[in-house]
């Protein structure tokens, strides 16, 4: 991997996204809970494509989303993640790469296919995903490039990535070097039901400072804390002292600084088409304004442009440049 500076490296969950509109009944029909993220088996994954209509195919998976967004308002990124040399690798590598995005971790040879998500979109902008990790489950200790990771910004971690086992160790394996080199330690928690599984290890990683951002939504803050009331996660979260950022939906998005708490509305969209991504892309601006020197509040606001960009029209990663769009609405 490259040995220049990069502003975030992201490690995370490779997958080639299969987007496809549905009504209610079809996720009734086939068991699925609704805004919910499961993980699914090769037959069940093929079962689901038979019965999805017509489908966009789409590079996406969260922290590859976060960084294709960073690359698009300019920023310098870097992933780290793992998909086969099979036709949907070797689309998923030149998608990211044709942004200016470094991805050098080796193709996996053999084992399972490169993964892919099926995202049922209902009428109400509401995506459900089942994902079949295939591939992905195959990054290793060994697929961290150190003097990449001594050479980002921001180490950037998808939670999703949390379920494989060997890609824990190898996301602490990038904290470690991530800090002793100076640099900073990002988690997104993806998934209230991802929370749900791994809340224990979550709150350790925030309480022994393997990481230092956190990025989240209201649900998986409640699930983080196991609180009903927002208000009472946002207390508990405040008491961690550390950097977060929260994104309420329709309710705008909040970063907690240890100098208070600072909120910021949404930027007002004509239509909700699909929330594939919103918080992946709303991590993006935020990130961006924060390696390019800026104050949280104007970070806040580039996040918040970035995920009305994306949730205007299908699929995660941005269809326009965020950098020309900050600028013509004055945030660049």
């Amino acid at each position: 991997m490259t040995s220049t500076r990069t502003d975030v490296l992201a490690l995370g969950n490779a997958i080639v996204d299969v987007i496809a509109s549905a009504e209610e009944d079809f996720l009734a029909t086939h068991g699925l809970t609704k805004g919910a993220m499961a993980l699914i088996d090769e037959a069940r994954a093929e079962a689901l494509y038979a019965a999805m209509g017509p489908g966009k195919v789409i590079s996406g998976g969260s922290a590859a989303n976060t960084i294709a967004g960073l690359a698009s308002f300019g920023g310098k990124g870097a992933f780290i993640g793992k998909v086969k040399a099979d036709e949907l690798g070797k689309l998923y590598r030149h998608d990211l790469t044709s942004l200016g995005v470094a991805f050098d971790t080796g193709f996996a040879a053999d084992g399972p296919a490169t993964a892919r998500s099926f995202i049922i979109v209902t009428p109400d902008g509401e995506r459900t995903m089942n994902t079949y990790l295939g591939a992905c489950q195959g990054l290793t200790v060994a697929d961290v490039d150190a003097k990449a990771v001594e050479n980002a910004d921001i180490v950037y971690l998808e939670g999703y990535l949390w379920d494989p086992p060997a890609a824990k160790d190898a996301f602490r394996k990038a904290s470690e070097i991530a800090h002793k080199a100076g640099g900073k330690v990002a988690i997104t928690l993806s998934d209230s039901f991802c929370v749900d599984r791994y809340r224990d290890e979550f709150v350790g990683l925030i309480r022994n400072r393997m990481v230092d951002i956190v990025f989240a939504n209201e649900h998986e803050l409640k699930s983080l804390y196991q609180a009903a009331a927002f208000e009472d996660a946002l207390s508990a979260l405040r008491q961690e002292g550390i950097l977060a950022v929260v994104t309420r939906s329709e309710k705008g998005a909040l970063a907690v600084t240890p100098d208070g708490v600072i909120e910021e509305p949404v930027f007002p969209i004509e239509r909700l088409v699909d929330a594939t991504g919103a918080g992946d892309l709303f991590a993006a601006g935020f990130l961006f304004g924060l390696t390019s020197g800026r104050e949280v509040r104007d970070s806040l606001r580039l996040g918040a442009l970035a995920a009305a960009e994306i949730i205007s029209h299908v699929g995660a990663r941005p269809d326009v440049n965020l950098k020309v769009l900050a600028g013509n609405e004055g945030l660049l």
